[in-house]
């Protein structure tokens, strides 16, 4: 990162101590007045402390590893694509440690750790941390402290510091209040469904509705393929448990079929997939198929259950499935296999659906809710374009650019 009028200098020279590892006590399941980090409250998106644990004795409320308010943290341990995240700790109201995962930077007066913690967040930097970091399994590589310390960083005058450091602030603001609007939007969505199915907790069925086992208006469940997959672009692109995301396809990390499919198994426009295979967490994701791109099949993890359309919309069944309380439902009957659960789609297709019994009614509910997905896009567009400038400016601000 070379920078415009400015110098490079080892990053251990802008700290205030060296940089050191944390400790990973075994969790208390009993509150003892410490709280410990998790590896997972350093994200893409800097510190979150969403991951916190009891450490088992209020001695380390002394311990070395104790953290400061502003203490400048970073994984020293992950997959490629994730160690490094940087993050500057804010204080989660009491005293707390981090895990030996993580390594703590404290700064000297000459470099702000607001303004360290976008040097380490900046793509350049990230990339070179990863190629730097090193392991005999790409799903866990490690940097040391010594790494680390020698790792080039710009030489900013510290007004400068200041400025670039408030700039990205403004930014910041405007990306978390379309963040919060995002978050009041799919409160509202939520609202929409759970007031247009009121009966899916098992209560009275609504005047004009009908409930009925999924068997009955799902007259048939079908498997996807048992094939060994490829990742050369040469097959058939083929739906894993990982592609459903939000009641549709998501498209990243498609894997292939080399060998021919049989035609039936090729998804068709409408096609309603579950996920009978999962962690208990994403068991039961569903989605709809909407030809998103010319040909793909799916795998056996999931299974097509396709309604009858004259009694049920597609659309609507999807909804169904991703009702929280139907998630639960799933949950209670699927089975725990290695690492994994699985649903049984007979037992599945024994639940209870609660539907309007007219399917243009159905059709009203999921526009209404489709109406939601749409705001809900065109904020996170707005969001994106946003996190792209964001970048961009940085890079800029950093090089001197601007």
């Amino acid at each position: 990162m070379r920078s415009n009028g400015w110098g490079q200098i080892p990053l251990a020279e802008v700290l205030a101590e060296p940089i050191r590892n944390g400790v990973s006590p075994v969790e208390s399941q009993a509150w003892t007045g410490v709280r410990m980090l998790g590896l997972g409250c350093l994200t893409g998106e800097g510190f979150q402390p969403s991951q916190l644990k009891n450490a088992p004795s209020a001695t380390y409320g002394s311990h070395s590893a104790l953290l400061r308010d502003g203490d400048l943290l970073i994984s020293r341990a992950n997959t490629r694509n994730l160690v490094g995240l940087a993050g500057i700790y804010r204080d989660v109201g009491g005293p707390c440690i981090y895990p030996d995962l993580m390594m703590r930077l404290r700064t000297s007066p000459r470099y702000l750790p607001e303004f360290l913690e976008l040097v380490l967040r900046a793509p350049r930097i990230r990339q070179r941390i990863a190629i730097m970091a090193q392991g005999t399994s790409e799903s866990m590589v490690k940097i040391s402290g010594g790494m680390l310390g020698s790792l080039l960083i710009p030489d900013v005058p510290i007004d400068e510091q200041r400025r670039i450091v408030e700039v990205v602030r403004v930014v910041s603001v405007h990306e978390r209040a379309i963040g919060a609007s995002i978050a009041k939007l799919r409160g509202m969505r939520q609202g929409v469904l759970f007031a247009s199915m009121a009966s899916a907790d098992g209560r009275e069925v609504q005047p004009g509705w009908t409930r009925t086992r999924l068997k009955e208006v799902v007259p048939k469940v079908e498997y996807g393929t048992s094939e060994a997959l490829s990742r050369d672009s040469q097959g058939i692109p083929v739906l894993r448990m990982n592609n459903l995301e939000d009641g549709k396809p998501e498209l990243s990390e498609l894997r292939y079929c080399p060998v021919l499919v049989p035609h039936r198994l090729e998804l068709r426009h409408g096609d309603v997939l579950f996920n009978r295979t999962n962690s208990i967490d994403h068991i039961g994701k569903s989605g709809m198929w909407r030809s998103e791109i010319p040909r793909a099949t799916f795998a056996s993890y999931l299974v097509r259950i396709n309604p009858d359309p004259s009694r049920l919309i597609p659309e609507y069944l999807v909804e169904w499935l991703m009702h929280p309380l139907i998630r639960q439902r799933v949950r209670s009957i699927s089975t725990v296999a290695v690492q994994q659960v699985n649903v049984n789609p007979t037992r599945l297709c024994e639940l209870e659906i609660d539907m309007p019994a007219d399917p243009t009614e159905q059709r009203r509910i999921v526009d209404a809710l489709y109406a939601c997905d749409e705001q809900i896009e065109g904020e996170r567009a707005e969001l994106a374009k946003l996190r792209a400038l964001k970048t961009g400016l940085v890079d800029d601000l950093l090089t001197g650019r601007v």
